[in-house]
């Protein structure tokens, strides 16, 4: 079981409550689908807010997926849970914001995690849960 978990990528400046994607957001959910071409995804989640759906929703179209919704004040720790239960194999995204990758990835590998600081985009992190429930974390930066 793998769990990727991004941020949303680079917002407009058209709605202070909930903004789109601008130029170099829609090109960076463009790479993920690039990035993510060789993966068995399963499942792909997003918060309600558009920047998090326009994220996901060119890898969703291209892998003929459906996302889910998820509420970002969810607890980590409970979606974490209910992402481990719901999946047993495969992998799954999951689009988050700049306060919330870091304690979902914390909650799903069991470790810490650094902060996300606001102007940061490119943080790629897997989490990665073996069958014998060992869990790793590595994370890539760069891309998408």
């Amino acid at each position: 079981m793998t769990f990727i978990v991004v941020r949303h990528a680079e917002k407009a400046a058209d709605d202070p409550r909930d903004p789109t994607l601008n130029d170099a957001g829609q090109a960076r959910a463009q790479r993920l689908v690039a990035l993510l071409r060789d993966e068995a995804l399963v499942a792909i989640y997003a918060t309600q807010y558009r920047r998090t759906r326009q994220t996901a929703t060119p890898l969703a179209t291209a892998r003929r997926l459906a996302v889910t919704g998820y509420d970002a004040a969810r607890s980590a720790d409970d979606f974490a849970a209910a992402l481990r239960e719901a999946h047993r194999s495969g992998t799954v995204l999951v689009v988050g914001h700049s306060n919330t990758v870091p304690g979902i990835v914390a909650a799903l590998c069991g470790c810490t995690t650094e902060a996300m600081p606001e102007s940061e985009y490119d943080r790629i992190s897997r989490v990665r849960i073996g069958n014998d429930g060992r869990r790793t974390l590595h994370i890539e930066r760069g891309a998408p």
